[in-house]
């Protein structure tokens, strides 16, 4: 992979090639995921965000791609504005909520569509949780988790 100041100089000649104003762009580690973040500070967030975030996840896959040009794997992603950082911690609190009413009802709750980041997010966040099982359905641009009650009790540990 190439180094992080070889991707921060993708990123700014990407955006001076695409007409946008960047006032800043930090490396980030986030603590709950362990995944690298690129911060881009700038006035001109909507035409980089774009509706629901679609065009974030397109200048996403397009640095991805430059930087694999040499074959190896990614493990980073693009924010702007903190606005991926800001989605995630919703998608957190809304799956939580969720999860709570499926415990209640003791039954699966569905969530939107979401992109695959966004699912392994939700996933991430019941690994250890025993009486809640995440699976993604769906296919394509419409795939959602499905967030499941399950009457497994956490095991006395020995």
């Amino acid at each position: 992979m190439k180094n992080n100041t070889e991707i921060i100089e993708i990123l700014r000649t990407l955006l001076t090639h695409l007409g946008v104003a960047v006032t800043d762009i930090v490396e980030e580690q986030d603590e709950r995921t362990q995944s690298l973040r690129f911060v881009i500070t700038t006035p001109d967030s909507a035409i980089l965000i774009g509706e629901h975030g679609a065009r974030l996840l397109a200048l996403n896959h397009l640095v991805k791609r430059m930087v694999e040009r040499d074959g190896a794997p990614t493990s980073f992603f693009v924010d702007v504005n903190d606005y991926q950082k800001k989605r995630i911690e919703e998608i957190r609190t809304k799956a939580h909520i969720l999860a709570e009413r499926a415990r209640y009802f003791k039954s699966s709750v569905e969530m939107d569509p979401m992109s695959s980041y966004e699912r392994m997010i939700v996933h991430a966040e019941f690994t250890s949780v025993p009486d809640i099982v995440t699976e993604s359905a769906g296919y394509g641009r419409e795939r959602y988790v499905v967030i499941k009650y399950t009457d497994k009790k956490e095991l006395p540990s020995a």
